[in-house]
């Protein structure tokens, strides 16, 4: 219930201090309802009162420290600003309302006060690194095409897909919601009769890399996403979630401003780029990295104001 939560103003904010005015979506999703585009939503279908007024147009502006807003009859103050990091299991929905009753992401929360919401999705048979956060504005901004952020995902197909399969990866397949195209895909091993690819998208479409891949003949036979921008899976188990340290959240906000930018590890021709490295040591296995901008060309800053003109679905 959003009247239990924990409530406190931000007080890094001058906007989010108390006594201040405040637009009355920004107000929902520093709340934790849920993105800005959705608290709009929210507005304009006339289930928000200010002091007991429906209010259905965007842009009026509040002051939640001497006005009363409700959604749905319950009240809304901003939460403190939470941020996790989950290994999400297979067989969990993304979805905060399920009608067919799968177990949730929000359900492995159960003893966390704030209104939790996932940035992206993974679908139900996915697994792997997802972001959890009750911070509507950093989830949306985190989710949408024109910030470019990189998400890297490692997926066992059936069969070895061949250097033109993985051309084709990257140049685009034509579906009806438009071309599909990888940012980054590299062939790590084989076993047995599949392989492990390296993938890394900056925008995604509904269950992108199954279809493509499926497309090319390669059944998905398992997806883990390990990358997240500056965000890494690491050793974190399966169904543990931990929360995101100050360095993490720090680096996310720098994503978005465009301080740092994306650096592919493979080359036009397809060959993996490696740094050269010593006798007996192990090939990098690393995802690509996100560099500080300037320090080798401005190429992610290109490619992410070419996705101004998309609308975001979920990542793989």
């Amino acid at each position: 219930m959003r009247s239990k939560a924990i409530a406190h103003l931000a007080a890094d904010s001058p906007q989010e201090s108390e006594g201040s005015l405040i637009r009355l979506q920004r107000l929902l999703a520093l709340a934790g309802v849920d993105s800005r585009r959705h608290c709009e939503e929210y507005i304009q279908a006339g289930r928000v009162t200010v002091d007991g007024v429906v209010v259905r147009e965007l842009g009026v502006k509040v002051d939640p420290a001497r006005q009363r807003v409700l959604l749905d009859s319950e009240p809304i103050i901003p939460q403190r600003k939470v941020y996790y990091l989950l290994n999400k299991p297979p067989g969990v929905v993304c979805t905060n309302r399920d009608p067919a009753g799968r177990p949730r992401v929000i359900d492995l929360f159960r003893k966390q006060p704030e209104r939790l919401f996932t940035v992206g999705r993974l679908d139900e048979d996915s697994q792997g690194l997802l972001l959890v956060t009750n911070d509507g504005e950093m989830a949306e901004k985190l989710a949408h095409p024109r910030y470019r952020v990189p998400k890297c995902y490692r997926v066992q197909v059936a069969g070895v897909p061949s250097r033109e399969d993985l051309d084709q990866l990257r140049s685009g397949l034509y579906f009806p919601e438009g071309k599909f195209r990888v940012d980054d895909v590299r062939l790590m091993k084989t076993k047995g009769r599949s392989a492990i690819l390296q993938i890394v998208l900056m925008e995604g479409q509904n269950r992108e890399i199954r279809r493509m891949l499926a497309r090319l003949g390669h059944k998905v036979m398992r997806l883990e996403r390990i990358g997240f921008g500056p965000l890494m899976l690491g050793d974190l188990p399966r169904g543990v979630y931990r929360a995101l340290t100050k360095i993490e959240v720090d680096e996310l906000h720098r994503c978005v401003r465009g301080e740092l930018r994306y650096e592919p590890k493979s080359r036009a021709d397809g060959r993996v780029r490696r740094p050269r490295r010593g006798k007996g040591q192990p090939r990098d296995p690393s995802p690509p990295t996100l560099l500080p901008r300037g320090a080798r060309g401005d190429s992610w800053k290109k490619s992410k104001e070419k996705g101004d003109a998309h609308a975001h679905r979920d990542d793989d």
